[in-house]
């Protein structure tokens, strides 16, 4: 056929840019051996030993969607089975926020389409409550084949090595308790609250009465009912609002996880409404996935994973606390604790996949089974820190000048 070269010169460039990356990728991470197997049955080999992980991209036309259109293009074509990876799916994932992938020049329309997803994800008080269901609501049942008791889907606090995911769930409540210095007969208002664990865990080891505000309207139906069951009805109500329509003051405030949910541009509008709703030198705890330097959010999990997310700077939460009078008194990185609490969810839910598929499908099962993979690579080797930020409204002379508080 007459365009039969440029088709042949076209796939010969392809499979050149791919070798060139995968190349620099395996020269930046000599740890890392693995092999790549192309559509037309060509493996090339990178590393030294077995492979920990291979990736094959079944068809040309996965091969370009990559190239086309970098980690969104990729992530869709692994949720499609066009691309498929056997063996650690983290090691690879690791590669993701490696500049040699970041820096590929993706086409216009796929630079068109991420510029629509960021514009698409501002927070909006119309717009919040979609973007939380489209995570939070894909069913309490989901999410029990594979969270601790306690449903806490956020960052465990593993004290010693042995630790179960049930433990470093408990631990991590009573850490922040611990950091609250929560007293019997305070208040407590938890913004983002899930499914009412740490709400629980205050009340009944604490004596403190709290209020709880989530945008999943399965969290709060399962909380509701947790907290009735619980005989703790008079001391928490969950409630099914947004954080800005939050009425009321509190001693203590807390926020687990949800920060990330906010929106770079609602960040003050975050900061202001706590300091309204915080007594005169109460004590606030924020636990979030935050980073050291900004970077752009990745489009396939703004797509696919968090719609409206937004992983913010520690300079970015530091200084608008400070602007509006909160006072950051302590910060602690637990990076590594949320690798170790993922890696926990992915064994649980490696051993629930078959029955997930049941529930959903095959594809649904790929798009998680990467979004979790990619959060350990993400704490492991990439940028992604879990910072509690303790601070005050306000002064507080009365903060312990020690840490001894914590570990006694």
């Amino acid at each position: 056929p007459s365009n039969a070269r440029p088709i042949t010169r076209k796939r010969k460039i392809m499979r050149k840019t791919f070798e060139q990356l995968f190349e620099a990728l395996s020269n930046h991470a000599r740890d890392v051996s693995f092999h790549v197997q192309y559509w037309d049955g060509v493996k090339k080999s990178y590393g030294a030993g077995e492979p920990q992980f291979i990736l094959t991209m079944t068809t040309k036309q996965a091969a370009e969607h990559v190239l086309e259109s970098g980690s969104l293009g990729f992530g869709e074509e692994y949720m499609a089975g066009g691309i498929q990876v056997e063996g650690d799916f983290t090691q690879l994932l690791r590669f993701g926020a490696d500049n040699a992938f970041l820096n590929l020049p993706i086409g216009l329309k796929a630079k068109l389409a991420i510029k629509h997803l960021r514009q698409a994800s501002l927070n909006t008080l119309s717009r919040s409550t979609k973007h939380v269901a489209h995570h939070y609501d894909r069913g309490n049942d989901f999410y029990k084949l594979w969270l601790d008791d306690s449903m806490a889907y956020s960052c465990g606090y593993f004290r010693y090595e042995n630790d179960t995911l049930e433990q470093a769930q408990q631990q991590k409540y009573e850490h922040i308790c611990r950091k609250l210095q929560l007293k019997a007969g305070e208040t407590l208002i938890d913004i983002g609250c899930g499914w009412g664990g740490m709400l629980i865990y205050a009340a009944k080891h604490y004596g403190v009465r709290g209020v709880g505000c989530t945008l999943s309207k399965e969290q709060v139906e399962y909380a509701v009912d947790l907290v009735k069951r619980q005989g703790l009805s008079k001391e928490i109500s969950i409630v099914f609002e947004d954080y800005r329509k939050i009425e009321g003051t509190f001693d203590k405030f807390v926020s687990i996880g949800m920060f990330e949910h906010v929106g770079k541009q609602f960040i003050p509008t975050f900061m202001e409404k706590v300091k309204s709703i915080l007594n005169p030198g109460g004590i606030g705890l924020l636990h979030t996935i935050g980073q050291e330097l900004p970077v752009p959010g990745d489009p396939w999990t703004l797509k696919y994973i968090f719609p409206g997310g937004y992983i913010p700077t520690l300079d970015e939460i530091v200084r608008t606390m400070c602007e509006a009078k909160l006072i950051p008194t302590d910060i602690e990185n637990l990076r590594l604790h949320y690798a170790r609490t993922v890696e926990e969810w992915i064994a649980r839910f490696e051993v629930q996949a078959k029955k997930v598929e049941s529930m959903y499908d095959a594809s649904f099962v790929r798009l998680w089974r990467m979004f979790l993979n990619g959060c350990v690579a993400n704490f492991r080797y990439g940028d992604m820190r879990l910072y509690h930020v303790l601070f005050t409204k306000g002064l507080n002379n009365t903060m312990p000048l020690t840490r001894e508080h914590l570990y006694r």
